[in-house]
């Protein structure tokens, strides 16, 4: 049972908690999803536009993985300052930051007016919006993770979790509707840059909602312990968070970062690398290829809150396996549903992949959370994802062009992503369950030597 000083709060406070959450995590994964939706469709023309197509294309997705490259950092960054300072104003400055950097990116002169200066820049501004995506995701679903009870913690924190096929749907709609409008002569010469400029909108409306919600109550309890310890003389100094974690929680980091292998390399080859293998190699339109990632990011979106209510039934585990299980399975009749040419048949491929993906996606949130004790639960979270990012969804794009390229055949990819597959299911079968922790109790003479140990301690 939870104790007073926890206890959840209003269902009408609790709502808008999440409501906070999945509007700041949409407009970041807005801003960070379109540009790997423009790197596919536009800027190899516009900044590499000296290179072979599909070099150029490589060329682009290179930029695009920078952008990863930065999360580990801003992950060890905002994660030492929010489980110092609190959550919310680490949301409120990544939100800042990647709302700044996409706005800047819509401004951007191109290759044809400022020559290698134009990809430079873009490489720069993308590396900013990587280090804030680095910290806003273990922010977010830890301001609704510790603000829930623990009964019902996969399906309220799975809400953020929507926030990235939200923002999906939202770059991808922009993008649908702009180069349906547009001729492609517009959309190449200025319409590219409306829905970046449009970010600018979009985050001063995620600023006002993130700016009247709450602190997690759960962090200011244990505030107040670290403050009452340090007030002890006899008491033994508190660590920085990033040392308690690797002392603590080192195996549950290792867990975390094998659990994103497969989630986070199967989300960017069926979103991002599907508009290069779609459109290169199946002869689709790039519009049909947009409309068909629009719609599976719509059921995409509807389904992860389900995921997240199964994961409070039966477990954090086993949900995460059904999807590790299912994308390894999906990936040949994947890119056989797309040689077809059909877009049902292109529709039936991504949507499929997207539902088994977000198995894996929605209880990560809860399942994170609760691997860590509360003054380094956002380092741990954030760098338990954010790293395993560098070696999952950052190349994964640019692999799987790179394997395009030089096979011609998309079985090597296919291979690729089910090795990932592979490596998560072992992750998240070594792992314990973790459904039933009260985040409150969850301390780092409790979790020693891991969240390894028995994870049932605590019933509701």
């Amino acid at each position: 049972m939870s104790s007073p000083a926890t206890a959840p709060p209003p269902p009408a406070s609790l709502k808008r908690i999440v409501a906070a959450s999945l509007i700041g995590t949409t407009i970041e994964w807005y801003d960070f999803f379109l540009y790997g939706s423009a790197a596919a469709l536009v800027f190899n023309q516009l900044f590499f536009p000296d290179s072979d197509p599909l070099v150029g294309t490589l060329l682009s997705f290179l930029t695009y993985a920078v952008g990863f490259a930065a999360r580990p950092l801003g992950a060890l960054v905002f994660g030492h300052y929010g489980d110092r300072l609190g959550r919310k104003k680490l949301l409120v400055l990544s939100l800042l930051l990647m709302g700044g950097a996409t706005f800047a990116i819509g401004l951007l002169p191109t290759h044809a007016t400022i020559g290698s200066a134009a990809p430079v820049l873009l490489t720069v501004l993308r590396l900013v919006q990587g280090f804030a995506l680095g910290g806003e995701w273990g922010g977010a679903v830890l301001l609704v993770s510790e603000h829930g009870d623990a009964r019902r913690r996969g399906f309220w924190a799975s809400w953020p979790q929507t926030g990235a096929p939200a923002g999906q749907l939202l770059a991808t709609g922009v993008l649908s509707f702009l180069t349906a409008v547009l001729s492609e002569a517009a959309f190449t010469g200025w319409g590219w840059r409306i829905p970046f400029l449009l970010s600018g909108v979009l985050v001063i409306v995620g600023l006002w909602i993130r700016l009247s919600v709450d602190e997690s109550p759960v962090f200011q309890q244990a505030l107040a312990q670290a403050e009452a310890r340090k007030a002890d003389r006899t008491a033994q100094a508190e660590k920085m968070p990033l040392v308690a974690v690797l002392r603590h929680h080192w195996r549950d980091v290792l867990v975390a970062m094998g659990a994103r292998m497969a989630e986070n390399i199967s989300y960017y080859v069926i979103t991002a690398f599907i508009l290069v293998y779609a459109t290169t190699s199946a002869g689709v339109s790039k519009q049909t290829a947009l409309n068909a990632v629009l719609i599976a990011s719509a059921v995409h979106f509807a389904v992860i809150p389900l995921w997240g209510a199964l994961s409070d039934r039966i477990g954090r585990r086993p949900v995460y396996l059904i999807g590790a299980v299912g994308v390894g399975l999906w990936m040949f009749p994947f890119f056989a549903l797309i040689d077809t040419g059909g877009f049902g048949n292109l529709l039936l491929a991504v949507t499929v992949g997207l539902v088994l993906h977000g198995a894996m996606y929605a209880p990560q949130a809860a399942f994170f959370s609760e691997m860590f004790a509360t003054r380094m639960r956002y380092s741990g979270a954030s760098i338990g994802a954010q790293f395993a990012s560098v070696a999952a969804g950052a190349p994964a794009p640019l692999i799987a062009t790179a394997l395009l390229s030089d096979y011609g055949s998309s079985t090597p990819i296919a291979l690729y992503v089910i090795a990932a597959a592979l490596l998560t299911i072992v992750a998240v079968a070594a792992a314990k369950e973790t459904r039933n922790r009260d985040l409150a109790d969850i301390e780092p003479s409790d979790a020693e030597p891991s969240a390894s140990r028995a994870a049932d301690a605590h019933t509701v």
